[in-house]
């Protein structure tokens, strides 16, 4: 057995070690949830062996079984992930080599390595999280990694705990204003210079290029922010016409249903009559890896890299896979009258042998009325009138989904009630598709912005009126109006509203407390996004106009950063040299207090006078104190010359207790 062991580790002291496995453990720590169970166990394991090897003098694993566990390693990346690269493979790899690393720390190189990879898996945080909190906590990190690196180079031990804090936070400290002049004036490029790995965005929650009875629902229960608006001169429409236009279904087969993909042609004349007046408003809009983005029904004007449809989706060339800024103008009320013999006959279109019930319903519609406005408002008086109910958690319905809504459960969501009323349409006679995006949003009153969440995410219909156009219909609002006067949180307060067992209603004081201290944190959330995690080249632009520079050039502002840099370094150097100056060494300082005492005597030392010809000289003129002299010299010399720092205690003491 003892082959498969190495013996017990000498390097580094407990001290040191205890320093590096905390380093390690808080910079792992936000990935636990997101690798796998036996990953984090590896890490636990060998983390404690490594602690054992010093505090308990256990043998480490020998060169063979190190080997065997690294192998072991790959094969479990590769049986988890399909693969070894990726940011979710790579980041798992990284944490188990490390603990790997630690069991084979045998020197200063490899201890400093550790840190080093520290440092980079402090990093792969920002890959999942890009937070305020995840920044406080990385700092907090780095500052730990950073304190364990002076202990690592302090070979005489004298610096405590809370000096290696101290000394680390003056370094960064140090660094903090470097590190602005580098964020402000590096040049930013319009694209970005590298792309993520596909597993970066696997995480994301948002619409999909599908809808099946029950997924929108599921995102209700959701919080995370989908956009935020700002609109000009704080002119929002009131909240019944907040529609904020997303991906177009006109294809079903009768469950699920799709884009019609060859619909996606910019159109020359998008025939579009805008009524009213317009609103002009800025929309910041969080990554989502799909290609459509989101603007207030109808958009007038197109916004830059994207494009517009025949079904009024605007859309990306690419999935947006990071936080993007665009102005719109829109109008709420609008005449959309872009459609062509194929676009109305595809929105007709049924699958065979589904729905009859439904079929029936709407021809016996039909037959009563053919004028195509009284057939939508007898859908919505039926939604209306008979019982049917809006929620979160309607039954499962299977195999006809529309019939069994329609007929049997009559318990749904937003998409239950526009797939149903869409589909009475076609069996009617009369072109419709469904629209998904969000409906209504929450002004936030620190940041004087309006925020849409997941939880906002909607389906309504259009349907084709001659003379008309397509023309919005909201099936929901026949059923819960509050939904869309009120918005998704008013309409489900139960779900939103309460904390603890605390009513948090916004008319409560406990509620309007709450709402301030959500409306603060989210407008620092969107100034953090807004010139921190999005300080792109617009931002960096408009930055330079608030000093009244416009049209700084890149090779202007590489200029500038070298100049700046230059004058921070030679700032930080000069600082230093003077520090410098003034520190005095406490060996020194000390055989300082010895040589004093021994003034006040008459034994003066003469300029440049060596220590062991002085004391030579001392104990000729007093004889009675020459063990004294002798012992406090040669423990001086010891550590200023042999470097045996461990002996600045004997002579703290020894030159505190002499007494001449």
């Amino acid at each position: 057995m003892t082959r498969f062991l190495s013996p017990t580790p000498v390097f580094p002291s407990p001290q040191s070690l205890n320093w590096l496995l905390l380093s390690l453990v808080m910079v792992t720590l936000p990935h636990i949830e997101r690798l796998p169970l036996w990953t984090m166990a590896f890490f636990a394991v060998f983390l404690g062996w490594r602690f054992l090897g010093t505090a308990k003098q256990f043998r480490l694993p020998s060169h063979w079984l190190k080997i065997t566990f690294a192998l072991l390693v790959m094969v479990g990346i590769v049986l988890s992930y399909r693969t070894l690269f990726g940011r979710d493979a790579g980041v798992a790899l990284l944490v188990a080599l490390c603990s790997l690393k630690i069991i084979e720390m045998h020197n200063q190189r490899d201890a400093l390595l550790i840190c080093f990879l520290g440092y980079f898996l402090i990093i792969t945080n920002f890959l999942y999280s890009q937070t305020i909190p995840t920044a406080i906590y990385m700092f907090i990190v780095v500052l730990i990694m950073t304190a364990t690196l002076i202990g690592l180079n302090d070979y005489q031990g004298g610096l405590s705990r809370w000096k290696r804090l101290r000394l680390g936070g003056l370094l960064l400290l140090q660094a903090i204003p470097l590190m602005l002049v580098l964020f402000i004036f590096f040049p930013r490029m319009a694209g970005p210079l590298w792309g993520m790995p596909k597993d970066a965005f696997s995480g994301v929650t948002g619409l999909t290029n599908n809808m099946i009875l029950g997924n929108i629902s599921e995102l209700t229960v959701s919080d995370e922010i989908a956009f935020r608006v700002k609109f000009e001169n704080n002119k929002i429409p009131e909240r019944q016409n907040l529609y904020w236009r997303g991906p177009v279904f006109s294809y079903t087969d009768g469950k699920e249903w799709k884009s019609n993909a060859e619909r996606n042609i910019i159109p020359r004349n998008r025939q579009v009559a805008l009524i009213d007046n317009p609103y002009k408003y800025s929309v910041t809009l969080e990554p989502h890896n799909q290609r459509w983005v989101f603007a207030l029904d109808m958009p007038a004007d197109v916004p830059d890299n994207t494009m517009i449809n025949q079904k009024y989706e605007l859309l990306t060339p690419y999935p947006i896979r990071q936080r993007m800024r665009y102005d719109v103008t829109s109008y709420t009320h609008y005449r959309a009258e872009f459609a062509d013999k194929e676009m109305l006959q595809l929105n007709l279109n049924l699958p065979e042998n589904m729905h009859p019930r439904t079929r029936a319903l709407a021809k016996q519609w039909q037959q009563e009325n053919s004028d195509p406005l009284a057939i939508v408002q007898r859908a919505l008086r039926y939604f209306n009138q008979e019982p049917f109910y809006y929620t979160l958690t309607p039954l499962t319905v299977e195999q006809d989904p529309i019939d069994e809504f329609l007929f049997d459960t009559r318990e749904g969501f937003c998409e239950h009630y526009a797939a149903s009323f869409t589909v009475l349409m076609r069996a009617a006679g009369i072109p419709a598709r469904i629209v998904t995006g969000y409906q209504g949003g929450e002004f936030n009153t620190v940041g004087n912005y309006v925020v849409i969440r997941q939880r906002d995410a909607h389906a309504w219909s259009e349907v084709w009126i001659e003379g008309a156009g397509w023309v919005r219909v909201e099936p929901t609002g026949a059923v819960a109006p509050e939904r869309i006067e009120r918005g998704a949180t008013a309409s489900f307060a139960s779900n939103f509203d309460t904390f603890a067992g605390f009513e948090l209603n916004q008319e409560s004081g406990l509620g309007a407390l709450w709402q301030q201290i959500k409306d603060n944190w989210d407008a620092l959330n969107n100034e953090w996004n807004q010139w921190v995690l999005g300080y792109d080249n617009t931002q960096q632009k408009s930055f330079f106009e608030n000093f009244g520079i416009k049209d700084m050039s890149w090779q202007n502002m590489i200029i500038a950063l070298v100049i700046l840099a230059t004058l921070i370094l030679l700032g930080v150097a000069l600082w230093l040299f003077k520090r410098a100056k003034r520190y005095q060494d406490p060996v020194q300082q000390l055989y300082q207090r010895f040589c004093h005492k021994l003034k006040q005597v008459g034994v003066i030392q003469e300029q440049n006078e060596p220590p062991l010809k002085f004391a030579q000289r001392a104990m000729q003129l007093r004889p009675d104190l020459a063990p004294t002299i002798e012992k406090i010299t040669s423990i001086y010399i010891a550590i200023r010359y042999r470097s045996q720092a461990h002996h600045l205690l004997d002579l703290r003491k020894a030159v505190q207790y002499f007494r001449p």
